[in-house]
Order: C-alpha cells, then sequence, then structure tokens
C-alpha cells in the first residue's frame, strides 16, 4: 500500500525544476527579452490588430523566435511582433514555422507547427496573439 502512494509523489518530483534549473531558464528568458529589445530597437509599436495579410510576409519576410514570442520582418521598417502561449521557440532554432489557414491572412488563434528543418520531424506548435506592427 505504501509503495502505491510514493509511486505517483516520485513522479510529480521529477516534474519540478531544482534551483539551478530555475535560475538556467531564468537567464535565457532574460536573454531572449534582450533580443527581443534589440529586433525591435527603433521602431514605434501601433496599434494591435487581429489578423495580418499573408501576401504581405510572402515578400522576403521572415520570422524569428524571442523566446514565445514571434517576429515577422517584412521590411527594416516594418515588423510585426505576437506573443504565443508557448510552443514554437524551436523556431529560434531554425525549425521551420507552418501555417494553415484557410483564408489570405494570419489571425489571432491561428496555429502553427514547427518541424525540424533536417528531419521534418514536428517539434511544437502555438497559436497566434494579436499581431502589433512595429514601424520606423
Amino acid at each position: 500500500m505504501k509503495t502505491m502512494v510514493l509511486l505517483p509523489l516520485l513522479g510529480l518530483a521529477a516534474c519540478v525544476q531544482t534551483p539551478g534549473e530555475r535560475a538556467r531558464a531564468a537567464q535565457d528568458q532574460a536573454a531572449q527579452q534582450q533580443k527581443l529589445a534589440t529586433a525591435l530597437a527603433g521602431l514605434t509599436p501601433g496599434e494591435p490588430t487581429s489578423c495580418i495579410d499573408q501576401i504581405q510576409l510572402r515578400s522576403g519576410s521572415n520570422v524569428q523566435a524571442y523566446g514565445s514570442t514571434l517576429v515577422y520582418t517584412v521590411s527594416p521598417r516594418l515588423k510585426y511582433r505576437t506573443d504565443t502561449a508557448g510552443g514554437c521557440e524551436g523556431v529560434g532554432n531554425d525549425d521551420i514555422l507552418i501555417t494553415s489557414t484557410p483564408t489570405t491572412q494570419l489571425c489571432r488563434g491561428d496555429i502553427a507547427r514547427t518541424v525540424d528543418r533536417t528531419s521534418r520531424f514536428p517539434n511544437g506548435s502555438c497559436s497566434f496573439g494579436a499581431f502589433i506592427p512595429y514601424r520606423r
């Protein structure tokens, strides 16, 4: 009977971060926030919008991940920031972001997937938040 009680507790303990792991995660988050600030430096945020036109994104844009935040670069003068609930951080490690939408727009709530560039193995998924334009 005691063994049955200990097994769930052992499983729960395996999910708890150590102080060192928490410190590394906090450092990584701070580094990602600094990189995001650098990527958006010199740009002014505009009013959030629910959707952005994919045609605009196809004309030489790229996407970068800064933690759970994605930034689409349309041009040096225009970038879109969207905060996700997490799951697409692999884009920052060269994963491919795959979106599927029935319209010509990416919208808040749309789900994207990430796959490894080499193996094409799926690595994650996330849901877009509002899109905030940053302009020079």
